[in-house]
This record gives structure tokens, sequence and C-alpha cells, in this order.
């Protein structure tokens, strides 16, 4: 009986090691839902033509654009979505006009791309 005590009570402490340890998900970090707002903003000179935005694989295509300014309505971005993307392409009279995209997230400028020429395309992508 004492050898079986010697035996059976360092199994019983392994076994209870393993089942009393388990991998703590508590790391990941909560996701939700973010308002979104897209901008696009070309120098003079600047005409923006067609593009897109949105997040992962839910994407708006613009077309028919006019002007040198483009800013998207408010969006709501599902809690699951990872990135955002925008890219607008412009044309320009000058070699030296600007285009500048922006993301913002809840308000903050979170991600800014820039194209200058006269053929223009700016793309800018945030991950959350």
């Amino acid at each position: 009986m004492k050898i079986l005590k010697k035996i059976l009570f360092p199994v019983l402490m392994v076994a209870t090691l393993f089942t009393a340890c388990k991998k703590d998900d508590d790391d990941k970090p909560s996701r939700t839902s973010h308002k979104v707002v897209f901008k696009a903003i070309g120098s003079s000179g600047v005409t923006l033509s067609h593009g897109l935005y949105g997040w992962d694989q839910s994407i708006t295509t613009l077309s028919n654009l006019t002007g040198n300014t483009w800013t998207s309505p408010e969006v709501t971005s599902p809690a699951e979505a990872i990135n955002l993307n925008v890219l607008i392409n412009a044309q320009a009279t000058s070699s030296s006009a600007t285009l500048k995209v922006q993301i913002f997230v809840d308000g903050q400028l979170k991600s800014e791309g820039n194209s200058a020429g006269s053929v223009l395309s700016a793309s800018a992508n945030y991950k959350f």
C-alpha cells in the first residue's frame, strides 16, 4: 500500500498539472466596430476620375468622379474587419500636381498616401 501511494500521488499531481493548465485566450484584443471616413485631396488642376474604398473584401467602386476633392460617407466597419483600403486615380494638367488620400478611423487620421505627376494614383491602407 505504501508503494501504491508513492506511485499514485506523483501520477495524480502530473495529471492535475496538465488538466489545470489550459491556453489563455484573454491575450486577444477585443474587436469593435469603427466609424470610418476616406478622403482624397488633389492640388489645383487635378481631376479625380475613379477609385475604390472599403475593408477586407467589402469594397465600393467609384466611377465618374469630378473635381479635385472627394469624401466618402461615414461608414461603420464591422468588428471583424482587419484592413481598410482606399485607392483613387486622377489626371492633372501639370506634372507637378499632387494627390493625397487619407483614412480616418473614429475621427483620427490613421493612414495617408500620396502621388505626384500628371497621371496620379494614390492609395492608403490601415490594419486594425
